[in-house]
């Protein structure tokens, strides 16, 4: 499906006169590695955006193995927003700071019954889906596995889980109000203020 088709909806809920979100027009191909990107994201309510790349589109991971983490899929957004770090404006949809916590590369670790590897694509849809990631914090295998399909009216929900084989010690998520950006080493708050001053 083309990029523009996929991100329709994204389009849809902002006004690009007045984000700086980008408008994903940017059609550079991805690398040879698919990126992910952790973005902290403070608006109505503080989160973490876990986003995949996948078919050319990105799609508050726990480091601990024992932490199941509820996963709500959004829409399509654009492969140049995992560069977003600042000020959401007031009356736009999410509105709010973001930071980047985390970014790096990941490898699909998926497979069917008899061990040959399936497109992470495909293992997404089928509702279940492995995969390494490589990145300047975060470091593993996880899995996303869907467990409320939405047929009964209810949203489309996913779990996301770290491997218990994966080397290294346990990680917990940060705190997001402390945490610092991966990029330009600032809190939500400083980001905030930093804009604000721009203005």
């Amino acid at each position: 499906m083309p990029a523009s088709d996929t991100l329709a909806e994204y389009r849809r809920k902002r006004n690009f006169h007045t984000t700086r979100e980008p408008r994903g027009e940017d059609r550079s191909e991805s690398g040879p590695k698919p990126r992910f990107v952790v973005q902290i994201h403070d608006a109505s309510t503080m989160h973490f955006d876990f986003r995949l790349e996948a078919d050319g589109v990105p799609k508050g991971p726990s480091g601990d193995p024992y932490d199941k983490r509820l996963a709500m899929p959004t829409e399509d957004h654009p492969l140049d927003y995992r560069n977003f770090e600042g000020v959401i404006a007031e009356g736009e949809y999410g509105a709010g700071t973001v930071i980047i916590w985390d970014e790096g590369t990941f490898r699909n670790r998926s497979t069917d019954k008899r061990g040959r590897e399936v497109p992470f694509a495909e293992a997404l849809e089928r509702g279940h889906a492995w995969f390494r990631l490589n990145g300047s914090k975060l470091h593993g295998d996880w899995a996303l596995t869907r467990f409320r399909q939405g047929d009964g009216g209810e949203r489309e929900a996913w779990l996301l889980v770290k491997s218990r084989e994966t080397d290294g010690a346990r990680q917990h998520t940060p705190d997001p109000r402390r945490a610092r950006s991966v990029r330009s080493g600032h809190t939500l708050g400083q980001v905030a203020a930093l804009e604000g001053e721009a203005k």
